[in-house]
C-alpha cells in the first residue's frame, strides 16, 4: 500500500503512520532499528528496494530523504505491506528551505529507543559523522565505489573516520578475505613474503584489500589498477608468495574464480561480485563499530603505497 501526503508536515506524517499501523494492523513493535537514506531521485529507488530486501531479515523503517530546489515544501509518501518489504518505508521529498535541515527533517519519525544507521548510497558528506544525520546515527555507511576518484575518497575516509563509519567497498571483499584466510589455514604453513592485488581503477575494494593483506601479513604488497575491457570490474586476482610457490586466487570471468596452489589441481569457486542487498545486509548486523575496517582505512592506508600502472 502506497499513501501520498503532498505538501505536509513530519507532524501529519507521524500522524499519519499511527494511522496506518492502527487501522491496517502494520506494528512497528517488530522493528530493529531505524535505517535513514539520503539519495538523489536518481538512485532512490534502487538504494529503496536494497533495502527491502534486506528488511527481510532486519525488520526496520526505513526513511529516504531527498532534496530539490524550489518553493519551501515537503512531499511525503508512506509504503507498507508488498511495497515495503518486512519494513515500513518513508519517502520525504522536500525542497527549498524545507531542505535545509536533514535533521530535523526525520527526528519526529525515528523509532523510539531503536539504532539509527545512515546511509549515503551516492555522494556523502565529507566528514560523515560530523554531518546532521551522521550525528545522530549509531552506524555510518558510505560507498567509495561511487566517487569520481577513488583514491582520493579512500584517502578522506581515512582523515575523517570515526568510530562507527564503514564502507560498502569493505563490505564488498568479505569473501575474498574469507577465501585467503581460509587458504592460510591449510598447510604448509610457511611465511607469505610478497604480495600481489590486482583489480579495476573503479574498485576502491582493491586498494582495502592490498591495504587489508599488508597490515595482516606485514609485508611489502604491490597493487595495481588493470583495464577491465575483458573481465568484470573489481578486484581480479590476489597472488600470494612464499617458499614453496605462489597461490594465486584469480577471477578470469564473472562469478567465478580459480584457486591455484602448488602441488594441487586448480580449484573452481563461486565468487561473483556482491549485490547492493547483500552488502545492506551484512552491515545491517552488526551495530557496534568496525574496529579491522577503522585499521584498515587509516593505519593500512596511510602505509599502503601507490599503485602500480597496471599492463
Amino acid at each position: 500500500m502506497i499513501i501520498d501526503l503532498p505538501d505536509t508536515t513530519v507532524s501529519q506524517v507521524a500522524k499519519q503512520l499511527v494511522k496506518v499501523r492502527e487501522e491496517g494492523g502494520a506494528v512497528a513493535l517488530g522493528r530493529v532499528l531505524t535505517l535513514v537514506i539520503s539519495a538523489r531521485n536518481g538512485v532512490a529507488e534502487a538504494a529503496i528496494d536494497a533495502a527491502n530486501d534486506a528488511s527481510r531479515e532486519h525488520p526496520m523503517r526505513v526513511i529516504v530523504i531527498t532534496t530539490g530546489d524550489g518553493d519551501s515544501r515537503l512531499d511525503a509518501q508512506i509504503r507498507v505491506g508488498g511495497d515495503a518489504g518486512a519494513s515500513e518505508v518513508v519517502v520525504l521529498r522536500a525542497f527549498g528551505d524545507a531542505a535545509s535541515n536533514e535533521e530535523s527533517l526525520i527526528t519526529g519519525l525515528l523509532l523510539p529507543d531503536a539504532p539509527v544507521v545512515a546511509w549515503w548510497p551516492e555522494a556523502a558528506p565529507v566528514a560523515p559523522a560530523q554531518s546532521p544525520l551522521g550525528k545522530i546515527a549509531q552506524r555510518r555507511i558510505t560507498d567509495a565505489a561511487t566517487a569520481t576518484d577513488v583514491r582520493d575518497r579512500l584517502a578522506l575516509l581515512g582523515e575523517t573516520h570515526a568510530p562507527g563509519d564503514t564502507d560498502l567497498a569493505w563490505t564488498r571483499l568479505t569473501h575474498w578475505r574469507e577465501q585467503l584466510a581460509a587458504v592460510l589455514d591449510q598447510p604448509p604453513y610457511e611465511a607469505i613474503t610478497g604480495v600481489e592485488v590486482r583489480g579495476a581503477a573503479a574498485s576502491p575494494s582493491t586498494a582495502l584489500l592490498a591495504a587489508w593483506l599488508q597490515m595482516a601479513l606485514d609485508v611489502p604488497v604491490r597493487w595495481s589498477y588493470e583495464d577491465p575491457a575483458h573481465w568484470e570490474e573489481g578486484i581480479k586476482s590476489v597472488r600470494l608468495t612464499r617458499a614453496s610457490g605462489d597461490i594465486l586466487l584469480e577471477r578470469p570471468t564473472p562469478g567465478v574464480a580459480v584457486l591455484t596452489q602448488p602441488g594441487q589441481p586448480n580449484h573452481d569457486l563461486h565468487l561473483p561480485r556482491r549485490t547492493l542487498r547483500e552488502c545492506l545486509a551484512e552491515e545491517l548486523r552488526r551495530l557496534d563499530p568496525d574496529v579491522l575496517y577503522g585499521r584498515v582505512i587509516t593505519e593500512g592506508w596511510e602505509k599502503l603505497g601507490p599503485p602500480e600502472t597496471g599492463e
